[in-house]
């Protein structure tokens, strides 16, 4: 399997239409030094004064796990032998030759890393047109005031199915009052009204989906139509905001990144950038649970798990404008991670 072999999954995923979108690793951590799975490939993050790092999980001595190691003045130490590598990746220091000087050679394969949202996000093979998440999920909380808002994040959930899927997932409105009834969905409230969708290279956009939900939000205590807009511009990500029609009702967004650890393997995140009214960040944590443990069942079960994006795969109908134009954009993108 690739995972049992970094290096040979890191060959793989360069060669990959994918290589050059940055993914999301995990929570930073509260620690210098974690470990991450991101598309087959192991990878260490270590902490230094300048910030976090990121490599290859290997070893170039003898193949151990550096994650296994530890940050000691500054460097990240190998468990094995104790070699030493700087934030660069270079090779400082092997103790048991300490005149040594060692080669470039020597060093690690290192990777972008950079945080946005409370997490922290890899590139495996970084390139001047590679927007970072700051700047793709901009509008994640560009609706909001610095000064009255808040963000919370919810998970990792971790599920046995492809990425795109869950994307798919996220962004069906039909759903909404089969698996989410009584909370975003009412069984007798499920037709959708046509909504409009907009797709170019670089992105696809839904405007004018208006849903009935008994809870829209954590703080709602009666049912309301919701106008949701939806892009994604991201092979495993997406983002939504939503505005209840309601005269108290703020509006909020959430962004959904998906970490494809394997092809049918995904670590889920969802970041909820909202109006600071007062709610609790656990009690917002507690209703995104609820609605993703509703969805999750329904995930596993979906076969085959990699999304099929050719013509005529799966059955389609006018409700699912936004998941197909999704499926044209990985088409685009010539995303095969994860797809067939």
């Amino acid at each position: 399997m690739l995972h049992d072999c970094p290096q040979t999954a890191l060959i793989a995923i360069l060669q990959s239409s994918v290589a050059a979108w940055w993914q999301p690793a995990c929570a930073v951590p509260n620690t210098d030094i974690s470990k991450a799975c991101v598309l087959d490939v192991d990878i260490v993050l270590w902490r230094t004064t300048s910030g976090w790092h990121a490599a290859l999980d290997q070893c170039p001595h003898r193949g151990a796990a550096l994650s296994k190691g530890c940050v000691k003045d500054d460097a990240l130490q190998c468990p094995y032998h104790g070699w030493e590598f700087n934030g660069r990746g270079a090779c400082t220091l092997i103790p048991a030759i300490p005149s040594f000087n060692p080669p470039a050679g020597h060093g690690l394969s290192t990777f972008g890393v950079c945080e946005y949202a409370g997490l922290l996000w890899v590139n495996l093979n970084p390139t001047e047109d590679a927007l970072q998440p700051a700047s793709l999920f901009r509008e994640h909380t560009g609706h909001l005031s610095a000064q009255t808002s808040k963000h919370v994040l919810c998970g990792p959930y971790e599920v046995a199915t492809s990425a795109p899927r869950v994307v798919e997932n996220f962004l069906d409105l039909s759903h909404f009052g089969t698996v989410h009834e009584g909370w975003l969905g009412d069984a007798q409230h499920m037709a959708l009204e046509p909504y409009n969708v907009q797709i170019s290279a670089t992105e696809a956009v839904a405007t004018g989906c208006r849903v009935w939900q008994p809870q829209s939000q954590t703080t709602s205590q009666q049912g309301a139509w919701v106008d949701y807009t939806y892009r994604v511009a991201h092979p495993y990500c997406a983002m939504l905001t939503k505005l209840p029609q309601l005269l108290e009702a703020v509006s909020e967004s959430i962004a959904l990144f998906v970490k494809p650890v394997s092809e049918t393997h995904s670590t889920v995140w969802f970041s909820m950038a909202m109006h600071d009214i007062g709610q609790l960040d656990a009690a917002v944590q507690a209703f995104q649970h609820t609605i993703f443990m509703q969805d999750a069942p329904v995930l596993l079960s979906q076969r085959p798990a990699l999304l099929p994006i050719h013509a005529g795969a799966e059955k389609n109908s006018a409700a699912d404008k936004m998941s197909t134009a999704y499926r044209q954009l990985l088409r685009t993108w010539r995303v095969n991670y994860g797809t067939f």
